[in-house]
């Protein structure tokens, strides 16, 4: 008698069990068919010379050529200079963009969201025309009369070297910022008052705040934010491929237009199959690093 009740509740875990892997099964499915397949597939085609009718298998000559290969080195250093420029420059904006819409009532706190969050929502194609306006290399470019009001000569940004990967940049510091603005903001309404308060009391400034109460709130928000804009940065392909195509003479390339080019412009699939999963280990190796060192006292 004393066992038919854990009789019944273990077939009613079973159950409980039973549903849950229902409730899941379409999202397993997506990401088998989606996900866990194309990454299994681009292991195999990494060690093949790819053919649509019959591949052949040839080792490691696909990694070999890669690290060889010149155009894979610049690509990657220009993929680290874009991200060393672009991502701590924009948590910089976007925490301060965040700090000033803290104070405002919340309608125009929402308001202020909406607006830099647009930019998100927006095609990438009608980013990129609109940014080929401003650095038209004729004198009816945005920039260039800018530039021309205060005494400078016409400049053809994206097409000459010394111009083309600064533009990139400066394209990233203007937009897409409205994500890390609204989970900073997010994070700032949660910080408690009363450090503000004893703060006060103490009489300390404002950037004392920011310092000593703000910043170490936000280390988990911001190593979040650091971590994901750099894996994001490392895969940037859309900006350098709607906007230079990755000239002038492979200033702008990054290693993803690299690998975009390799497999679907010079039909080199097994060799755009091995550099994306370098990339890939090279992205897991700097998360790594990043919890190992900037993650030590962060709470979540």
């Amino acid at each position: 008698m004393n066992q038919l009740p854990i009789t019944v509740k273990k077939r009613k875990n079973r159950g409980d069990g039973a549903w849950g892997y229902a409730f899941i099964a379409v999202a397993l499915v997506v990401y088998a068919l989606f996900t866990a397949y194309p990454v299994a597939s681009a292991f195999i085609i990494s060690f093949q010379k790819y053919k649509p009718l019959g591949s052949t298998f040839i080792g490691w000559e696909n990694y070999a050529e890669t690290f060889q290969d010149s155009l894979f080195w610049k690509s990657l250093r220009n993929t680290v200079v874009y991200t060393v420029l672009t991502v701590p420059v924009g948590l910089l904006i976007s925490f301060s963009i965040a700090i000033l819409i803290l104070p405002l009532k919340k309608f125009l706190q929402t308001t202020f969201k909406a607006i830099y969050y647009l930019p998100a929502v927006a095609s990438g194609v009608t980013l990129s025309v609109v940014w080929l306006w401003i650095y038209d290399p004729l004198p009816a470019g945005i920039l260039n009369q800018v530039v021309h009001f205060f005494g400078g000569s016409n400049q053809n940004w994206l097409g000459a070297s010394a111009t083309a990967m600064f533009s990139l940049v400066l394209m990233s510091w203007l937009s897409s910022h409205g994500t890390a603005i609204i989970i900073y903001l997010a994070a700032l309404l949660g910080i408690d008052d009363s450090y503000y308060e004893a703060a006060d009391l103490d009489g300390a400034t404002f950037l004392q705040k920011i310092w000593h109460i703000v910043i170490p709130c936000l280390k988990p928000t911001t190593l979040f934010l650091f971590v994901t804009g750099i894996i994001g940065s490392f895969q940037v392909f859309q900006n350098a491929f709607l906007m230079t195509g990755g000239g002038p003479d492979n200033a702008t390339t990054m290693v993803g237009l690299l690998i975009f080019n390799n497999a679907f412009k010079y039909f080199e699939f097994g060799e755009a199959a091995a550099q994306s999963l370098i990339l890939a280990v090279i992205i897991a190796g700097i998360s790594l690093i990043q919890f190992k060192f900037l993650g030590k006292d962060v709470e979540y």
